[in-house]
C-alpha cells in the first residue's frame, strides 16, 4: 500500500509533478502496484512512482529526491528474478521514490553500428530489431528479451545470457549520477563522447544524439568482456566461469545494482550469425554430456554460439505451462510480450478489488485457454523427451557446422545418447521451448496454488571442472518439493534450478537448507541475476556498493545489507 505523505514528502511530490507532469507521478495503490511488485519476488510501499520523459527530467527528479533525503530505487523493465529493482518490505527508514525509466527509450548506433549508446529504457528487443537491419546483434539476444528486459538492467546486474562467446553484460563506458560523501549528486561522463560540461547540456545532447564522430574517443574503454571467450575454455579450473559477485566484472555502471543513476551505456555490437545450425542432443548419462562439454570447449578453434540444457521434467512443465507464451511469441513476435504482461498486470490489479474472485486469476484463465492451442513442439523433440532424461541444444555457426556434425556422428556412435540436426524451424522451436521454461514454474505455482507454497529459484554457477554437475538433493529437502525444473547455459556451467515447494513449508527455509550443499560443491550463486534481496552479498560486494553509494540512498538493502542511511548498522 502506498504511504501517507508527510508535509515534507508532500512538498517533494509537488516538485516531482512540476518536473514530469501530474500524470507521470503515481501514488495510489492501484497505479503503483505493477512497479512495486517484483516479477517473481519482492514488494513494498513507495511514496511515489515517477516516470520521467527525458534524461533532463530524470536528472531533475534524482536531484529533488536526493535533496529531500528520500530513497531512490531505479527500475527499468522489472523483469528481474531476485527483487533487485523493487522495495523489500516496509522497514525502510526513509520514504521511497521508485523511478521507472520505461519512457526513456532510444539508442544511437556509432562507428557504423559497431557500438551502440543505449538510454535507460532501451530494451533488448528494440536493440535487436535495430541492429538486425545492419546485420549485427546486441550482446544478448533471445531469452530475457522475450519479456522486455532492458539493456541497462543487464549491465547494472552483470546479466549472463546464453551466448557462450560473449560472457556477462559489461562495459566501462557510461554516463551516471552519483552521490558523494558530502551528499551531493554529481553527473559523471565516462562515455568517451564529448558532450559539454553542464549536466543538462550533456544529457540533452546525449538523448538527441547530437554528437559527431569527432566527439567520440575510440579507446575510452571496453564495451564487453572480450576475455570471456578464453576464460570459459579452461575446463580444468576449480572456479566458475561467471557469477554475479566476481569483482573482475564490476566497473562503475557495470554491476552497480542500482547504486548509481545510470543515464546511458556504450556497448559493443557483434556480427549476426547467419545460416546457423542447431544440433539437438539427448542422453540418459550426465557423464556423456560432460565429456561432450569438455571436448566442445577445448577441441575446436571456434566456440558454439550457444549450448542450452533442459531436463525432461522442465521440458514437460514448459510444454504444458509455457505453451501459450511459446505460441504468442511465434505468432506475434517477442515485441508483443511486454504489452501482454502489462495487460495481465492491469487485469490482476482490477480483480484484486473483488475478494470473492480466486487468486492468480489471470494465470488460471490463460492456462485454461492454453488447452485450445495445438501442440507447438516438433515430433522429433517429443520422441527424444520420451527416450532421454537430459537434452542439450548446440547452436553453431555455418563455418563450424561441418566439423561439429562430424564430431557428433563419431561421438554418438560410441555412447548411449543420440542427436539429430534440426531444420531451421525445429531449431527455432527448440530454443524457444528452452526459454519458455523460465516462466513455467510461475504459471505452475499459480495454477496449483492449493498444493504449492512458493517457488525457490536459484541460478547457480558451477565450477568449470565439476563433473558431478547434476544435482542430487538430500531426502529431507526432496520431501518438501513437488516439482524441480533444471535448465541452463550448459557450456558455461550455469544452471537455473526452480523448485516448487509443497504447501506448508517455508520456501525461504528450504532455500537456505540448499545453500550449504552448493557451498560444499564450490558453486557460486547467483550466477547472473544479481543478489537482489534474496541473497546475502559477500563483503567485497558490499564494499563495492558502499564505494558507489556512500550515503546508502540508492536501492538500500540489496544483498540483505542494512537499509539505513549512511550504512548504519540495523541495531543503531
Amino acid at each position: 500500500m502506498s504511504q501517507v505523505p508527510s508535509q515534507v514528502s508532500q512538498s517533494l511530490l509537488e516538485s516531482l509533478k512540476t518536473i514530469v507532469g501530474n500524470h507521470h507521478v503515481l501514488t495510489t495503490e492501484a497505479e503503483t502496484y505493477r512497479f512495486r511488485h517484483g516479477f517473481r519476488f519482492g514488494s513494498g510501499s513507495v511514496l511515489a512512482v515517477v516516470q520521467p520523459g527525458s534524461l533532463v527530467e530524470l536528472w531533475r527528479v534524482a536531484q529533488a529526491c536526493v535533496q529531500a533525503g528520500t530513497i531512490v530505487i531505479m527500475q527499468a523493465a522489472n523483469t528481474g528474478l531476485t527483487g533487485g529493482s523493487t522495495p523489500d518490505g516496509n522497514d525502510y527508514d526513509r520514504d521511497i521514490v521508485l523511478i521507472s525509466t520505461l519512457r526513456l527509450i532510444g539508442s544511437h548506433l556509432i562507428g557504423e553500428g559497431r557500438q551502440v549508446v543505449c538510454l535507460p529504457g532501451a530494451t533488448l528487443y528494440e536493440l535487436e530489431s535495430k541492429l538486425a537491419a545492419i546485420g549485427r546483434e546486441p550482446h544478448s539476444v533471445i531469452g530475457s528479451s522475450c519479456i522486455g528486459a532492458s539493456v541497462l538492467g543487464g549491465i547494472s546486474n552483470n546479466s549472463g545470457g546464453a551466448l557462450v562467446q560473449r560472457g556477462p553484460a559489461y562495459t566501462e563506458m557510461a554516463v551516471f549520477g552519483q552521490v558523494g560523501q558530502d551528499g551531493q549528486l554529481r553527473l559523471v561522463n565516462h562515455l568517451g563522447i564529448e558532450l559539454g560540461n553542464d549536466p543538462e547540456t550533456i544529457l540533452s545532447k546525449l538523448q538527441a544524439g547530437t554528437f559527431t564522430d569527432a566527439d567520440i574517443s575510440w579507446d575510452a574503454g571496453r564495451g564487453h568482456d572480450g576475455d570471456y571467450v578464453t576464460h570459459v575454455r579452461d575446463v580444468d579450473a576449480n572456479t566458475p566461469a561467471r557469477y554475479n559477485a566476481d569483482p573482475a566484472r564490476w566497473h562503475e555502471a557495470a554491476g552497480c545494482a542500482g547504486k548509481l543513476v545510470v543515464f546511458a551505456v556504450r556497448l559493443d555490437t557483434f556480427p549476426a550469425n547467419k545460416n546457423a545450425s542447431v544440433f539437438y542432443i539427448g542422453t540418459n548419462s550426465t557423464d556423456e554430456l560432460e565429456d561432450l562439454r569438455r571436448h566442445v570447449l577445448t577441441a575446436f578453434e571456434e566456440l558454439p554460439i550457444a549450448g542450452e540444457y533442459i531436463h525432461r521434467d522442465a521440458f514437460n512443465i514448459a510444454e504444458k505451462y509455457g505453451k501459450d507464451t511459446f505460441a504468442i511469441i511465434r505468432k506475434f513476435g517477442t515485441g508483443f510480450l511486454p504489452k501482454m504482461f502489462a495487460m495481465k498486470s492491469r487485469f490482476d490489479i482490477f480483480t484484486k478489488k473483488f475478494g470473492f474472485l480466486p487468486v492468480n486469476l489471470s494465470d488460471r484463465v490463460m492456462q485454461a485457454l492454453s488447452v485450445l492451442i495445438p501442440n507447438q513442439l516438433p515430433q522429433r523433440m517429443l520422441d527424444y523427451r520420451d527416450q532421454f532424461e537430459h537434452h542439450l541444444m548446440l547452436k553453431v555457426t555455418e563455418t563450424l557446422t561441418p566439423a561439429m556434425r562430424a564430431y557428433l556422428q563419431e561421438y554418438f556412435g560410441k555412447v548411449t545418447g543420440s542427436f539429430f540436426e534440426c531444420t531451421p524451424d525445429e531449431g527455432s522451436r527448440a530454443f524457444l521451448h528452452r526459454f519458455a521454461a523460465a516462466g513455467a514454474a510461475v504459471r505452475y505455482r499459480a495454477v496449483h496454488h492449493r498444493e504449492a507454497e512458493d517457488i525457490v529459484a536459484l541460478d547457480v554457477a558451477l565450477r568449470r571442472n565439476d563433473r558431478e554437475w547434476f544435482e542430487t538433493l538430500p531426502q529431507e529437502i526432496e520431501d518438501k518439493i513437488s516439482v524441480k525444473l533444471y535448465y541452463g547455459h550448459f557450456l558455461c556451467h550455469v544452471m537455473h534450478q526452480d523448485y516448487v515447494v509443497k504447501k506448508g513449508y517455508n520456501a525461504m527455509a528450504v532455500e537456505h537448507s540448499m545453500l550449504p550443499g552448493l557451498d560444499a560443491r564450490g558453486a557460486r550463486y547467483p550466477a547472473e541475476h544479481n543478489v537482489g534481496h534474496l541473497y546475502e552479498a559477500p563483503e567485497d560486494m558490499l564494499a563495492h556498493y558502499r564505494t558507489l553509494d556512500p550515503c546508502n540512498c540508492f536501492n538500500p538493502g540489496i544483498g540483505q545489507a542494512t537499509k539505513k542511511r549512511n550504512w548504519l548498522a540495523e541495531s543503531v
